[in-house]
């Protein structure tokens, strides 16, 4: 199956690659993003992440229309499938992590605490991928307060992909049309004075 010997491949050298850089400089700076082999339907016309408010969204979706950001399914670490569309209606905030990132577990009461503080207008989701192992991701979960609020087991990439995210502890901001309005690196002051910017 030269299919899979080529994707397990990948995600091993991917793994590597993220390992070696320790989550982040000594400084606290995150890890340069490895380069994208394809460019997101979120990324700018350069390929790149987006970081202004608005830039790479998707054409304005026809009423009833899943916007194209949220048009796709996962599972979460409990095995239940998850639709993004489900995230319509509510701002968002899609928080990526690894299991093995020291940084990601250093922030995790944060991003908890940014949940409970907002549940009433918007959703949190988390996204973990990068190698972390099934078992790994729901230990890292139970561990670190996170389990209110739903978290996606993306070891294969796909939602990762999906918003041209490369590294770990990274986050994707959207309004409640579905539409970008931040993805990058964020310090917790920040994530929340633009969760409270989200509409």
């Amino acid at each position: 199956m030269p299919v899979t010997r080529t994707r397990l491949v990948a995600i091993a050298l991917a793994t590597a690659v993220l390992a070696l850089t320790a989550c982040g400089g000594a400084d606290g700076t995150p890890p340069a993003a490895a380069p994208q082999t394809s460019t997101p339907a979120t990324a700018s016309a350069t390929g790149g992440p987006t970081t202004e408010a608005g830039a790479g969204a998707t054409a304005s979706p026809t009423a009833g229309a899943v916007p194209e950001t949220l048009d796709f399914t996962a599972r979460t670490l409990d095995g239940v499938e998850f639709a993004g569309s489900s995230l319509a209606g509510k701002p968002a905030v899609l928080w990526f992590w690894a299991a093995w990132c020291t940084r990601c577990r250093g922030v995790a009461d944060s991003v908890a605490a940014v949940q409970r503080d907002n549940a009433d207008r918007l959703t949190v989701l988390g996204v973990a991928g990068l190698g972390s192992g099934d078992e790994a991701m729901r230990r890292f979960a139970r561990d670190t307060g996170i389990t209110g609020f739903p978290s996606l087991a993306d070891d294969d990439g796909t939602v990762w992909r999906r918003f041209g995210v490369t590294s770990q502890e990274h986050y994707v901001l959207l309004d409640s049309t579905g539409k970008v309005r931040h993805n990058g690196p964020l310090s917790q002051a920040d994530l929340r004075r633009r969760v409270a910017e989200l509409s």
